[in-house]
């Protein structure tokens, strides 16, 4: 008779034909326009740091699941490349390579692995890498090369230049009216910061690279729309609100679309699987505040980009996100008294 009998096993009981593999690389892939973008404009150390980075997390994370956590390896499975490419997309093309491996340690060692490695960690690895790196090295993390083709490289170590919401930054401060501060020589046009000729961390130049990749994995559905509308939108009205009281002392909504890390953080940071919210709304909740964080820090704190600090505020309250917008069981039925 008991070979007659059915083994039940755990919810879900639906699978789609994607792996954790799969999804991962597909990431990978959408990354790349970025990186060509930022070889373009920053040339040979675009290669040098990310090969630096990737190769870093991939030894960090092989010697922590050998020699500390004695489990299976799982460096096939993709998620050490991803951390070891946006950690590179969020530093300066010129920063010392010791500090590209202490950011990777720091990201595969704290970050990931410390909480039991892939899906435990409650942090996004590369974003706690680099806020660590930002307060622990400040200068040599907002030293930033002056972004021209590829063909100019060779002048790379020696010109430098600041990015634009450091320019918002200081021209405020200093009391010049946003107006003139928009004019001025070393602020890129719209169009130089779609297509990445500016300063900054060299992964988030390019509003356009960023955006094709994000198209990709929207249209193979590794990502849905929630987090990225919601983070670009509340940004976008948030700072558009203060736009409208007072422009003198704060820029429009496209300049803080277009600049900083937010559509690197929108598209490829916020929508971790891992780090993000599992419920429709949840997920537009937790855009919506990484996108007004990410104003108010810009605006009000002391650093001039706050991207990197909103949505790692925001992954600590996904636990209660996710119990506040819970996703109805299927097969229930709400009964009337």
């Amino acid at each position: 008779m008991s070979e007659h009998l059915l083994s039940v096993s755990g919810s879900p009981h639906v699978h789609s034909g994607e792996s954790v593999k799969k999804i991962m690389w597909s990431v990978v892939v959408a990354l790349m326009p970025a990186f060509l973008v930022s070889v373009f404009y920053f040339g040979l150390p675009v290669i040098i740091i990310t090969a630096t980075s990737v190769a870093s997390c991939l030894l960090f994370e092989y010697l922590i699941q050998r020699f500390l956590l004695k489990g299976e390896c799982t460096l096939s499975d993709g998620s050490a490349v991803i951390t070891g490419l946006l950690l590179a997309f969020n530093v300066p093309a010129n920063l010392p390579l010791g500090i590209v491996i202490l950011g990777a340690l720091v990201a595969i060692g704290i970050g990931k692995m410390a909480f039991g490695g892939l899906g435990k960690n409650p942090f996004n690895p590369a974003l706690v890498a680099r806020v660590f790196l930002l307060i622990s090295f400040p200068v040599q993390m907002t030293t930033w090369p002056k972004a021209q083709p590829i063909w100019h490289f060779a002048q790379m170590d020696a010109i430098t230049g600041p990015t634009p919401l450091g320019l918002l930054k200081e021209g405020v401060k200093a009391g010049q009216p946003v107006a003139s501060i928009m004019h001025s020589a070393d602020m890129p046009s719209y169009v130089d910061m779609l297509l990445g000729q500016m300063g900054g961390s060299f992964g988030e130049v390019s509003a356009a690279a960023i955006l094709i990749g994000a198209i990709f994995l929207l249209c193979r559905k590794v990502i849905t729309w929630h987090i990225p509308v919601a983070f670009i939108g509340s940004a976008f009205v948030f700072s558009g609100i203060f736009y409208l009281i007072d422009p003198t002392i704060y820029a429009n909504p496209c300049f803080h679309i277009l600049s900083g890390g937010l559509m690197l953080g929108a598209c490829f940071m916020a929508t971790d699987m891992v780090t993000s919210p599992t419920s429709p709304w949840g997920m537009i909740i937790f855009g919506c505040g990484c996108g007004i964080l990410t104003i108010i820090i810009r605006m009000f704190g002391a650093y001039p980009e706050g991207c990197s600090f909103a949505i790692l505020i925001m992954n600590a309250l996904v636990p209660l996100i996710n119990k506040g917008f819970k996703p109805k069981l299927f097969g229930t039925q709400k009964i009337k008294n």
